[in-house]
C-alpha cells in the first residue's frame, strides 16, 4: 500500500499527564525562570510583571496538584481496598499471636529469672574453681608428685566449671526480649536537668511549642509580631 502510515513504538501512547497539566503554562514558566537570575525587583513595573507571573505560577501549581491527584486516585483507592480486604485477617492473626504470648508470658518470665540465677551461680562457681586452681598451682612443689596431681585436678575442675558457666549463659528462654521502660517521677526535677544538661533539646522543644501556640498564648519570653511579606 503506497503512502501508508508506518506504526512506530509508542505511536498510540497517551500524553504524559504532567505535560498535559503544564502545557498552558509553558511560556509563563520560561518567563519566570528568566526573571530568576539573582537580581531582585527594583521598580513598580517589575513588581507588576512579577506579580502577574506569580499568579500564573500559582495556577500552574494548582493544575499540577489536580493532575497528580487525578492520576494517583485510582492507585490510592486500589491500595486502600487491598489494605481493607487484608486487615481483618491480619488483625485476627495478631489477636491470636497476642493471646498465645499472654498465656506463656508469666511462665517465661519466671523461667528466665531461674535461668539467670543458675547462670550467676555457675559463674561464681567457675570463678571460685579458677582461684583454687591458681592457688594450688602456686603452692605445688615441683618435687611433690601428690601436690602436682592435686593442682592438675584443681585445674581440670576449673575448666569443667567454666564450661558449665558458658553452657548456662547460652540457655536463654526463647521468645523473650529485653525492653527498657521509664516513668517520670518528678517533672520539675527532670525539666531542670534537661535545661542544665541538654540545652539543645530544650531549645528544640521550645521552638516547636512556640510555632504551634504563638497565635493563641502570650508566654513569658515569647515575642509575637506581625509583618507583611510577599506570597
Amino acid at each position: 500500500m503506497k503512502d501508508a502510515a508506518i506504526a512506530t513504538t509508542g505511536h498510540n501512547m497517551p500524553p504524559d499527564p504532567i505535560d498535559t497539566a503544564l502545557e498552558p503554562f509553558g511560556d509563563t514558566i520560561s518567563e519566570a525562570e528568566n526573571w530568576l537570575d539573582g537580581e531582585p525587583v527594583s521598580n513598580d513595573d517589575q513588581m507588576k510583571a512579577v506579580d502577574t507571573l506569580t499568579r500564573s505560577i500559582k495556577e500552574a501549581i494548582k493544575a499540577a496538584k489536580a493532575g497528580e491527584e487525578s492520576e494517583a486516585k485510582p492507585v490510592y483507592d486500589q491500595w486502600k481496598s487491598i489494605k481493607a480486604r487484608w486487615k481483618p485477617t491480619i488483625d485476627d492473626l495478631d489477636r491470636i499471636k497476642n493471646g498465645l504470648v499472654s498465656i506463656v508470658s508469666d511462665y517465661k518470665r519466671q523461667k528466665a529469672v531461674e535461668q539467670a540465677e543458675a547462670e550467676r551461680k555457675a559463674r561464681e562457681e567457675a570463678e571460685r574453681k579458677r582461684r583454687e586452681a591458681e592457688e594450688a598451682a602456686r603452692a605445688a612443689n615441683a618435687g611433690d608428685i601428690e601436690a602436682q596431681r592435686a593442682a592438675a585436678e584443681a585445674q581440670e575442675e576449673a575448666e569443667i566449671a567454666q564450661a558449665r558457666a558458658a553452657a548456662a549463659s547460652k540457655g536463654k528462654v526463647k521468645g523473650m526480649r529485653t525492653v527498657t521502660r521509664y516513668e517520670i517521677t518528678d517533672y520539675k526535677a527532670m525539666l531542670h536537668w534537661i535545661a542544665r544538661n541538654r540545652k539543645d533539646d530544650m531549645t528544640a522543644f521550645l521552638d516547636e511549642w512556640a510555632r504551634l501556640n504563638h497565635r493563641d498564648v502570650s508566654a513569658d519570653g515569647l515575642l509575637v509580631w506581625q509583618e507583611k511579606e510577599a506570597f
